[in-house]
């Protein structure tokens, strides 16, 4: 005689309600945290090619006019802002006539490093985001599977209870949906604290590199500041301003 298999869906039409609650709860924690982890995923693919081009860029050339160009045409990556404020501070000095004299350079090499820290410091913090789900998900759905199973497993006993039979048959469904919520935080949990630690090196990985092009721009900003020779706008200037000024607004409508 063959043991009837009870399939997942089987599974979840016969668990009560709180078990059913626990296992939707959990299957859509697993999608959202799939979510992030495609998103991260191709967001520090882009931003490792990017970073690496822009490196090879600042590094091979004595000017930044040719840089300038290349992050006017990719105004949203992260060192394309930075260099932004580093290009504003620059010419506010300019403006200003802060340059002048050799205390004037100093304090403007303080402020243009001060201004890559904190630009820096802030997208960095952009891309963190997401990271909270997949470290929440990691870490609780095990627990929130273990509750739906220790829930299972009492009515189960309590329909043993109930019909004076101790037969497996009669106890191995209630059990199995007890199981089923333990497997689904599993399902949840592990991914997202895989991916949660892959992303997390990659975060600091390219907060490194972000660290090293702000450095060279500085380098090639002190050089140009001892011989005078002026810092290139960036081309893409108006739709750089657009885009902040869209996310502002967004952000005060929420």
């Amino acid at each position: 005689m063959s043991t009837p298999h009870l399939t997942p869906l089987e599974l979840f039409q016969q668990a009560d309600v709180i078990v059913k609650t626990i296992i939707v709860l959990l299957a859509a924690a697993s999608l959202a945290s799939w979510g992030v982890i495609a998103d991260k995923l191709l967001r520090f693919a882009a931003l490792r090619r990017n970073a690496a081009a822009w490196t090879r860029l600042v590094a091979g050339q004595r000017t930044l006019g040719r840089l300038a160009e290349a992050l006017g045409r990719q105004p949203h990556d992260p060192f394309a802002r930075v260099y932004h404020a580093i290009a504003d501070e620059w010419h506010a000095s300019h403006q200003h006539g802060l340059h002048t004299g050799g205390t004037g350079r100093d304090g403007v090499k303080e402020r243009i490093n001060r201004v890559g820290q904190i630009a820096s410091n802030g997208e960095i913090e952009g891309l963190q985001k997401g990271l909270q789900v997949l470290a929440t998900i990691g870490s609780v759905a095990p627990f929130v599977g273990l509750f739906g199973t220790v829930w299972g497993i009492m009515n189960a006993f309590q329909g043993i209870a109930a019909s004076n039979n101790t037969s497996l048959a009669v106890v191995a469904p209630g059990i199995a949906e007890a199981l089923f919520a333990t497997a689904l935080g599993l399902v949840a949990a592990i991914p997202a604290t895989v991916a949660f630690n892959r992303i997390a090196g990659d975060l600091n990985h390219y907060a490194g590199r972000l660290a090293t092009l702000v450095g060279l721009v500085e380098v090639q900003l002190s050089r140009q500041l001892e011989t005078g020779e002026p810092l290139p706008d960036l081309p893409d200037t108006a739709h750089v301003h657009a885009a902040r000024t869209e996310a502002a607004l967004a952000a005060q409508g929420a």
